[in-house]
């Protein structure tokens, strides 16, 4: 049987999702207590890689057992006191086989945080960065990359990608107080995608590049033409997206 975990994290001291030899990460971490858990090996399989650092509200994962489960609150508390305090599971539900935390979701929304002034109870969740940043002029850059479709300019140059093709359906800064929050959705996203995005729209944001220049790296699918990427920190994966079948039975008993 193929069961789904709703899960949420805090990305900071983990080498991202994927399982990998040089440090800890979130993947390894929620199969040790699920194997702890249940007396025997289990793996999961997540809806997306996020890189060391990354932040998730919302992300899923799923694991095929050989008998069923016994989903109760109970289960999932266990769970939760067997994992670090970063990571907290909502919910396990079953779903049919052929559905797939990876290829079965339809889009991923996510947002990156930054706020101008030091805050203690923010250390590692938002980018800190001082200058003034006009989220106009950003917004209008937001306009061009909504015409885009081949972003291969902010994408890593080790992708592991047949093609840089992403159909975006949101993309907008909004500004709430001192926080500047970049809000992007599309159906699938680059290695490495949102957060060179960010860091080229600073450059717009203090005037240090033109939108001219910002369509001109666009059209070059080059990742040299762009800017630096913005850290880690301030991204998080906050909704991923499935048909409504596929969740037909996730209910929150956590």
């Amino acid at each position: 049987m193929r069961y789904f975990i709703e899960l949420s994290y805090r990305g900071t001291a983990y080498h991202g999702w994927q399982t990998q030899a040089n440090g800890v990460s979130v993947q390894t971490t929620i199969e040790a207590a699920l194997s702890q858990r249940f007396g025997y090996p289990m793996y999961i399989l997540g809806s997306g890689r996020t890189d060391a650092g990354v932040h998730a509200e919302q992300q899923f994962a799923h694991i095929d057992v050989a008998e069923p489960l016994a989903l109760s609150d109970s289960l999932i508390y266990s769970l939760n006191c067997i994992l670090p305090e970063d990571i907290a599971i909502k919910t396990i539900f079953p779903v049919r086989p052929t559905d797939h935390a990876r290829f079965s979701a339809t889009a991923r929304y996510y947002q990156y945080h930054i706020t101008r002034y030091k805050n203690a109870f923010q250390s590692g969740l938002t980018y800190h960065f001082r200058p003034e940043l006009d989220e106009g002029l950003m917004n209008e850059a937001c306009q061009l990359l909504l015409r885009t479709r081949d972003f291969k300019s902010f994408s890593k140059a080790r992708a592991d990608v047949t093609n840089f093709l992403c159909r975006l359906d949101l993309a907008r800064w909004e500004r709430s107080g001192d926080r500047l929050t970049f809000h992007i959705k599309a159906n699938r996203f680059l290695w490495g995608m949102v957060r060179t995005i960010v860091g080229t729209m600073v450059e717009i944001g203090q005037g240090r590049m033109s939108l001219d220049q910002f369509e001109t790296i666009i059209g070059a699918q080059d990742r040299n033409a762009a800017g630096r990427a913005a850290p880690a920190n301030g991204l998080y994966l906050v909704e991923v997206a499935y048909p409504p079948e596929v969740l037909a039975q996730r209910v929150l008993v956590g």
